[in-house]
């Protein structure tokens, strides 16, 4: 699609910790490679009260730290340093926005706005930009998560930003939708002539999503108290993993037909009744155990309180149309687990007859694996004979075809997410962010499930930490005859 760059990026949170851990690295890697627009410059705007100078310095010991070797050099990084910018902002205070757009001055080429805010500031903050004209026809808007905490407040604050921006100017952004891999899984279904005849219910048996971390609450426990693990990578990361497996094959790739399939599988999901919820989902929080090796304490003991959030979730789900009808979907997220791990797993169906049964042959359904983190990988698991004569049967083993996309492409570079939704944010290109009512679809569906563990009191059953999270979500899959796919 035809790009539209901006000339001026203007960067909100500008001195948080994302921004010094991916926002100003991957703003340095776009510009070392000569990818942003040569006169762009970027605006910081943040509450601590530093000038153009000072920024700056800021920049540079973030990218000093968090830069990997070979990516640094001094005289690109004095050149980068050029391009910052820096004005204290206080978006609860009215008064702060006058002194920002003067500092910004003429927006004619283009503003890009990077808004990354607690909930209750995107209402000022929008209505703060709007009062000194920076929300004009050349503005767009990117909007980092959490967008809500359920269907109204999401809904109030899509409505603020409504007032001020159409929609193809808002860039609601999901940070896993710019990690490589989850674009593979476009390719690799819609480029590939082999998968299409088996994608759907007569070909597979079960999708398992798992997103698993092993760290705790870090620097998070006032967000992640209140959101939990339900919120925090269900209602987002999980069901754009989902809807990327589920959705139709799109008549092109770009913002409005990839969204518009999205936007089809969410509305598909089935509802869960409230009476339902306790068979289709299981929750759980960490209590104490050891995580590589030390020991770690509960959720409670980080928290230093009691508490009923949910660290994990598991949710057996159904896609309610014909490609998909009678496939359960599992998904799973917790902290504390096992193992960082971020995959996809496709079950596909027993073949229906074996022939080699009376030689003694076992056959396993195939699965197709495709790991996200924290390598990246695609790898399909096909029956294969062992080699021998077979004179005491016939011995079939399951054998794993790899592709392994850091080996493939070892000659490329890999790319932080953001650098592609910042550059695309940049230049105009929606294809990978998220539509509201792709997000408001995604709440409905979240917002029942909590309703069924209100009305049920479905309180976290604790777990270990350093495992695979509670038992009943082991039950929630092997009564189905299914086993989490661990190894």
């Amino acid at each position: 699609m035809p790009r539209d760059p901006v000339a001026k990026l203007l960067l909100f949170g500008a001195t948080g910790d994302l921004a010094r851990r991916m926002l100003l690295p991957s703003l340095y890697n776009l510009h070392s490679d000569g990818l942003l627009p040569p006169a762009l410059t970027i605006t910081g705007a943040a509450r601590q009260d530093f000038d153009d100078a000072g920024y700056r310095d800021f920049a540079r010991a973030a990218l000093d730290e968090f830069l990997p070797a070979d990516r640094k050099d001094p005289a690109t990084i004095a050149a980068f340093a050029e391009r910052l910018f820096y004005q204290p902002t206080d978006l609860s205070k009215p008064e702060c926005f006058r002194p920002l757009a003067d500092k910004i001055g003429d927006i004619g080429g283009g503003l890009a706005i990077y808004l990354s805010t607690a909930p209750s500031l995107f209402e000022p903050a929008i209505d703060g930009l709007s009062s000194v004209g920076l929300t004009g026809p050349t503005v767009r808007v990117g909007l980092e998560k959490p967008l809500g905490y359920d269907l109204a407040s999401s809904r109030e604050i899509n409505d603020a930003v409504a007032r001020a921006f159409p929609e193809e100017r808002i860039f609601r952004i999901d940070h896993y939708l710019g990690k490589e891999t989850v674009q593979n899984i476009l390719a690799l279904r819609f480029g590939n002539s082999f998968f299409e005849p088996v994608w759907n219910a007569q070909g597979i048996d079960n999708v398992q999503i798992t997103i698993a971390e092993t760290v705790g609450l870090e620097e998070r426990a006032g967000y992640y108290e209140s959101a939990g693990a339900l919120r925090d990578m269900v209602q987002n990361h999980i069901l754009q993993l989902l809807a990327l497996i589920a959705m139709e094959p799109p008549a092109h790739f770009d913002g409005a037909d990839v969204r518009d399939e999205k936007s089809k599988v969410f509305r598909s999901l089935r509802l869960m009744k409230p009476e339902k919820v306790p068979h289709n989902t299981v929750t759980g929080q960490y209590a104490d155990g050891a995580v590589g090796g030390k020991f770690v304490k509960s959720y409670a003991e980080e928290l230093g309180k009691p508490s009923t959030t949910e660290t994990f979730v598991a949710i057996k789900a159904h896609v309610d149309n014909w490609r998909w009808q009678g496939v359960p979907f599992y998904l799973r997220t917790g902290k504390r687990m096992a193992a960082r791990r971020s995959e996809i797993a496709i079950q596909f169906k027993a073949v229906p007859h074996s022939m080699f049964a009376g030689r003694g042959g076992l056959l396993q359904p195939n699965m197709l694996i495709i790991r996200l983190q924290p390598e990246e990988y695609i790898q399909l698991l096909v029956m294969a004979k062992e080699p021998g004569l077979d004179r005491d049967g016939v011995r079939l083993r399951e054998v794993p075809l790899n592709l392994s996309l850091d080996a493939e492409f070892a000659g490329s570079r890999r790319r932080i997410a953001y650098e592609r939704l910042l550059l695309d944010l940049i230049e105009g290109d929606p294809t990978l962010f998220v539509r509201r009512d792709e997000v408001e679809a995604q709440w409905t569906w979240i917002d029942a499930i909590r309703a069924g563990w209100t009305a049920n009191d479905q309180k976290p059953k604790s777990y270990p930490s350093g495992s695979w999270g509670p038992s009943a979500a082991i039950a929630l899959t092997e009564r189905d005859g299914v086993t989490w796919q661990d190894d």
